[in-house]
């Protein structure tokens, strides 16, 4: 019972010190925005850091997942990149063909889908007199949505045959409807791409910015047989890949080392013969990246912590002077009974509450930033939960190391000497 009544008291005793902290701001507003200023900057570098870190690694995953979960992907590029790539040896690699896609298609046992796609020349899309410019073009087999994610907001892809025939069909993106296609509907409309007539019968669903530039909205997509008809497939001038997804349960890792041996079965290279091929990996775009953020996340926090020590100091040095402002009140105190500990809670609420004060402000500076830049340049800028408790968890805890000397040295005041204090 007796342990529950000093329970009580102690949650009392901080309840009424945070109220007394609050009013002791409002009472000099200069000195608390000084003290403070270097906690709020903290916390602002901090958080502001590592929402931007969080937000690129979240659109770079999206990015990536858009891919294909699970894909490998055959082309004679590489993506792993440094200063001994040997780009001259890449180029004269011979780009995956239809014929590879059919024999891959019949000899792979650890893959659930394949689709061969070709990057097309840019080009001018035309409906009537309005134009869409600097669009990007694909030409893509029948299986392209077994291995790449997205989702269309209106309309289908091809049918086996119109993909078989080569008819002149095509999907367009959200940005390319958008210019073209303002108040009517885009479906079964006629296109003009490079002089050739493609009857649109799909929209994909807007998907924004992405970091590897693979986002839909600006692209058109036929069938590959279309594609031939006015495009040497061949060429070193566009690039093709073929995709291949992993049945469930199967990893990349065992999928990758099926895809060797096959590839060079077709493209019949001896045992000792060089690949004239890669085999590439989502992971192998985001690791490297992620790498990164992990250096600019370590950057955030030492500017940060730089600013909260300076704030921590500031706030340490405002303790003191309250310590010194209010050295009789707390004679008074321990001379009607108040043990030390409830002083020393006293004062290292107020200081934990001056942290909070200064970290509220940074976090909600952060806040604002991130609804008017998504608002302003359309970016997925956005501050997590994790990071708003990352905020009050760095915040707290500056309040209890710069206010704990501070509040221990009012704790042991004699109650007599500090009465007769001037």
């Amino acid at each position: 019972m007796k342990k529950k009544n000093e329970l009580l008291l102690v949650f009392g005793q901080i309840s009424e010190s945070a109220i007394a902290a609050f009013s002791a701001l409002r009472s000099n507003m200069v000195r608390t925005f000084l003290s403070t200023l270097g906690i709020t900057i903290g916390i602002f570098c901090i958080i502001m850091v590592l929402s931007i870190v969080d937000s690129l690694e979240k659109n770079l995953q999206d990015s990536v997942d858009s891919l294909g979960k699970d894909v490998a992907i055959v082309e004679k590029w590489p993506w792993e990149f440094g200063p001994d790539y040997k780009w001259w040896q890449y180029m004269n690699r011979p780009n995956p063909t239809v014929d590879e896609l059919k024999k891959l298609e019949e000899q792979i046992t650890l893959g659930k889908g394949i689709a061969l796609s070709i990057n097309l020349p840019g080009a001018i899309v035309k409906y009537k007199s309005l134009n869409a410019e600097n669009v990007s073009g694909m030409a893509v087999s029948q299986g392209y949505p077994d291995v790449r994610d997205f989702e269309l907001d209106r309309g289908r892809f091809f049918t086996e045959n119109e993909s078989k025939n080569g008819e002149q069909v095509v999907l367009i993106g959200s940005s390319i409807a958008e210019n073209l296609f303002p108040t009517i509907n885009p479906l079964e409309r006629e296109i003009s791409v490079k002089g050739k007539k493609f009857r649109v019968i799909g929209v994909f669903k807007k998907e924004g910015e992405s970091m590897i530039g693979n986002s839909m909205d600006n692209v058109f997509i036929i069938p590959v047989t279309t594609a031939a008809s006015y495009v040497r497939l061949n060429s070193n001038m566009v690039n093709s890949r073929i995709q291949i997804k992993a049945k469930d349960g199967i990893t990349v890792d065992r999928l990758e080392n099926e895809l060797k041996g096959v590839m060079r079965s077709i493209r019949k290279l001896r045992p000792n013969e060089e690949v004239d091929f890669a085999i590439n990996k989502t992971t192998l775009l985001s690791k490297p990246l992620k790498g990164l953020f992990s250096v600019v996340s370590l950057g955030g926090w030492i500017i940060g912590l730089f600013a909260i020590l300076v704030g921590g100091f500031g706030i340490a040095n405002i303790m003191f002077v309250s310590v010194k402002e209010r050295t009789q009140q707390i004679g008074i105190q321990k001379s009607l009974g108040a043990k030390n500990y409830f002083i020393l809670i006293e004062f290292l609420v107020e200081a934990i509450v001056l942290c909070l004060v200064g970290g509220a402000i940074g976090l909600v500076s952060v806040y604002g930033i991130t609804l008017a830049v998504k608002s302003a340049l359309d970016l997925n800028l956005f501050l997590s939960s994790g990071n708003i408790i990352t905020g009050i968890l760095v915040s707290v805890s500056i309040g209890i190391v710069s206010g704990f000397i501070p509040a221990y040295t009012a704790s042991k005041l004699d109650p007599v000497e500090a009465i007769r204090a001037k």
